[in-house]
C-alpha cells in the first residue's frame, strides 16, 4: 500500500495520497497540486480518484485543479448539493489495486461529512486506516458551530453519534488520519502528536471521555475564531473554485507601477519581521510576517483587490504566492523590486518615496512608563485564551484579526500593542496606522519578555 501524508504549512492542513497496483487517490487536496503529481510519478501510480471528506472552510479545495490535470473522478458526501464531483453514498466502495476505500457518513462537523475506511481487498476487509476529515482529530474533535447556534446542538449530537457509533467501532488498531493537525482553527486543542490509532484516542482524547449530554453541552458552548474569509471558502468549495491551471509566478513590480496600483486600491503586504517594518515601510501597507501568510490575510485582506508583496528576499515570492492562493487570493501582481541593486523596500526609498514608521519599545521601557503614570492605551492583541493566561494590568484585549472593526480605541493618546513576541503586535499596529492612528509603538519581546523580566500580570 502507498501512503503519503502532505502537510500544508500554517493551515495545519493534512491531505493524503494512497494507492496500490498502479491506481491511486488523493484525499482532501489543497489548491497547489504539484506535490501530489510528484508523489504519483515517484510511486508509478495514476491518480484515479479524488475524495473530499467535507466542504472545507479554511482553504480552497484543489479537487478541480487536480482533476483537470489527471482526469480523476471527484467524490464527496451526498448530503449537500455540490456544484462539482459525484456523491459518495454511505457504504459505497472504491477499488484501488489491492485496497478498498469505503465511504461512511459521519455528519456532525458538517451535514455532508464522510470518513473513508481503508482495507485490503482480501483478508475479510479488516479496516486498516480511517480518514476522518474534521470529525475526529488527534486529541480533539471537529467544530460544530458553522451553521450557527440554532443548529449547534443538533450537529454536536450527530458528531458524538458519528464518532461513537461509526468511527470507533472500526477497531482500536485502526490508524487515524485526520484532515488537520495542531494549530488549525478547525479544532480547539488538537494534539501535537502526529500519529494515533482509534484505541489511543479512546484512551487519551479528552472529548471522548465525555458522556453524550456532556459532549453536547461542551460543543454547544465552545467558542472558536471564525475568520471572515471562511464564507468565501465555503462558497468556493460548494460551487467549485476558479481553476488556475498552475501556481501564479509573481514578477517584479517597480515603484512607479506600485504607485499606480496603490491609487487603484491595491493591498501592499509587507512580510518582513517587526523591527524592519517598524523602522521603515510603505505608508498604508499591512505588516504580515512571512510565517503568518498562510492564515492571517484571511482576517484583514479583501479578495477583490490586487496584492503586491514586500519581501525580505525575492526567493520567497513563489512560496508567498502558494500560501495566498490556498486562501483564494488569485490577483497577486508581484513583489516590489527595481532590479538586483534595489529589491524590496530599498526599491521604494531609492525613488525618494515617502516612508511610514512605528515606534519600538522594550518591556523595560514600557514598565518605566507605566510606573511613571503615563497616559497610555495598551492593547493585547492575542486571542482570548492567551489573554486569560496572563496580561499586563490595565491593558485591554482586542484580537488582531478584529482590529479593523473596533472603533473605541482612543486616538488622543499613545497606543502600545503587545502579543507573545511581536509579530502579531506589529501586524495590529499596521492596521491601526492604516486607520489613521498616529502615536503607535510595538513591544518587542511581547508577553514572553514581560514575564521573563518578572513584571506583574493578572
Amino acid at each position: 500500500m502507498i501512503f503519503e501524508k502532505v502537510r500544508s504549512e500554517g493551515l495545519a492542513h493534512l491531505s493524503y495520497v494512497i494507492g496500490s497496483g498502479g491506481s491511486g487517490a488523493v484525499i482532501d487536496p489543497r489548491r497547489d497540486c504539484d506535490e501530489y503529481l510528484e508523489i504519483a510519478r515517484d510511486e508509478d501510480i495514476s491518480i484515479d480518484f479524488i475524495f473530499e471528506t467535507h466542504r472545507h472552510e479554511d482553504f480552497v479545495t484543489g479537487s478541480l485543479e487536480l482533476a483537470g490535470m489527471t482526469g480523476a473522478k471527484i467524490f464527496h458526501g451526498s448530503k449537500m448539493d455540490f456544484g462539482f464531483g459525484n456523491p459518495a453514498e454511505d457504504g459505497q466502495e472504491f477499488e484501488l489495486g489491492d485496497i478498498v476505500v469505503r465511504s461512511i457518513d459521519t455528519p456532525g462537523h458538517t451535514d455532508e461529512s464522510i470518513s473513508l475506511v481503508i482495507s485490503e481487498s482480501g483478508g475479510g476487509r479488516v479496516p486498516l486506516k480511517v480518514f476522518s476529515g474534521d470529525a475526529l482529530f488527534i486529541g480533539d474533535v471537529g467544530r460544530t458551530d458553522f451553521l450557527g447556534p440554532m443548529e449547534g446542538r443538533r450537529l454536536a449530537a450527530e458528531l458524538y453519534d458519528s464518532i461513537h457509533n461509526r468511527i470507533l467501532p472500526l477497531g482500536d488498531g485502526v490508524m487515524l488520519c485526520p484532515a488537520h493537525g495542531a494549530g488549525s482553527v478547525c479544532g480547539g486543542l488538537i494534539s501535537v502528536r502526529e500519529e494515533s490509532t482509534l484505541g489511543l484516542e479512546r484512551k487519551l482524547n479528552p472529548r471522548l471521555q465525555m458522556e453524550r449530554d456532556e459532549f453536547i453541552e461542551f460543543k454547544s458552548g465552545e467558542v472558536l475564531p471564525t475568520p471572515p474569509y471562511f464564507s468565501l471558502m465555503e462558497r468556493y468549495n460548494l460551487e467549485g473554485p476558479p481553476v488556475l491551471g498552475s501556481l501564479p509566478v509573481p514578477g517584479a513590480v517597480r515603484p512607479a507601477e506600485l504607485r499606480r496600483l496603490l491609487d487603484e486600491g491595491a493591498n501592499v503586504v509587507d512580510t518582513r519581521f517587526p523591527p524592519s517594518y517598524s523602522g521603515a515601510h510603505i505608508p498604508g501597507s499591512i505588516s504580515i510576517w512571512f510565517g503568518g501568510l498562510p492564515t492571517v490575510p484571511g482576517w484583514v485582506i479583501p479578495h477583490d483587490r490586487p496584492i503586491v508583496l514586500v519581501l525580505a528576499n525575492r526567493d520567497y515570492a513563489e512560496t508567498a504566492a502558494r500560501y495566498l492562493t490556498r486562501l483564494g487570493y488569485d490577483d497577486i501582481r508581484g513583489y516590489l523590486c527595481s532590479g538586483p541593486e534595489a529589491c524590496g523596500l530599498e526599491a521604494w526609498y531609492a525613488e525618494a518615496e515617502p516612508l511610514g514608521r512605528l515606534g519600538i519599545i522594550s518591556v523595560q521601557e514600557l514598565k518605566v512608563r507605566i510606573d511613571e503614570g503615563s497616559d497610555l492605551t495598551i492593547i493585547d492583541v492575542r486571542p482570548e485564551d492567551g489573554w486569560n493566561h496572563g496580561h499586563i494590568p490595565g491593558s485591554m484585549n482586542v484580537y488582531s484579526g478584529e482590529m479593523l472593526d473596533v472603533e473605541d480605541i482612543p486616538r488622543e493618546k499613545p497606543v502600545i500593542t503587545i502579543c507573545n513576541v511581536g509579530n502579531m503586535a506589529t501586524h495590529a499596529a499596521s492596521l491601526l496606522a492604516a486607520k489613521g492612528y498616529g502615536d503607535i509603538s510595538v513591544v518587542l519581546g511581547g508577553m514572553m519578555a514581560w514575564k521573563k523580566a518578572g513584571y506583574p500580570v493578572e
